[in-house]
């Protein structure tokens, strides 16, 4: 199969990712009646940052999805491929342990299991009846983009031979934690863990469709973790 450089793999897939954020934030002006100079405001708003992820991220996908074909298959160049029942088993056992871990660490180091980001995007969804949608956006939608972008796309270009397979889960789950600029350093060290988990998933399970499925249930537990944190 044709790849992509690794230049103009990292190039095109932050064309996907701006074009995306962009018209997202486009809309965000039309349904807040905002300037953009005046969207950072709304960064703790779970209604807004729902739109972001619902309208930037088929567009994301949609531009990959047309780079990757000009290499091959689409499903193929990005990792859509199901898994093999143990790598899911394997990697949903992996996930949780690590969750568990993190938790640990989080609470010997006097870190909140719950940022106020979330604890913020949460309530304001809550009140606002846009609890669902965030819900979806969150466990569902934000996985399939991120991954689709990170360990599909990216993988797929940066990954060549064995050599590069270390580079490749590195590389990519440092961009991935780069990205959660919501986030201070401490979360941010964890998701960059998180990325180097998906990533060597990914690797070894060649499947971007279970790094999906395993960012979900990152996803998941944090959303549960919010909501019990808001409800004590």
């Amino acid at each position: 199969m044709q790849l992509w450089g690794r230049f103009s793999s990292l190039g095109l897939a932050a064309v996907a990712l701006l074009v995306g954020q962009f018209i997202a934030l486009a809309a965000l002006t039309l349904v807040y009646g905002l300037p953009l100079a005046q969207l950072p405001n709304l960064a703790g708003d779970g209604v807004a940052v729902t739109v972001i992820i619902l309208v930037s991220t088929p567009i994301e996908v949609a531009l990959l999805m047309l780079f990757a074909a000009r290499c091959g298959p689409v499903a193929e160049y990005l990792g859509w491929t199901v898994p093999k029942r143990a790598d899911v088993i394997f990697g949903v056992v992996v996930v949780a342990a690590f969750i568990v871990v993190a938790d640990i660490i989080s609470w010997l180091a006097g870190h909140g299991l719950v940022t106020s980001f979330q604890t913020d995007i949460y309530s304001t969804a809550s009140s606002q009846g846009w609890l669902v949608l965030l819900w979806l956006s969150i466990i569902v939608v934000t996985p399939f983009g991120e991954e689709t972008l990170f360990r599909g796309f990216l993988f797929r270009g940066w990954f060549r031979e064995p050599k590069d397979a270390w580079p490749a889960i590195i590389g990519t789950a440092a961009l991935f934690a780069l990205l959660h600029v919501q986030y201070d350093w401490f979360v941010i060290a964890q998701v960059f863990g998180f990325g180097i988990l998906l990533g060597w998933m990914r690797w070894v399970s060649g499947s971007t469709l279970l790094t999906m499925l395993l960012h979900g249930l990152i996803n998941f537990e944090g959303m549960i973790e919010t909501l019990i944190g808001l409800h004590r």
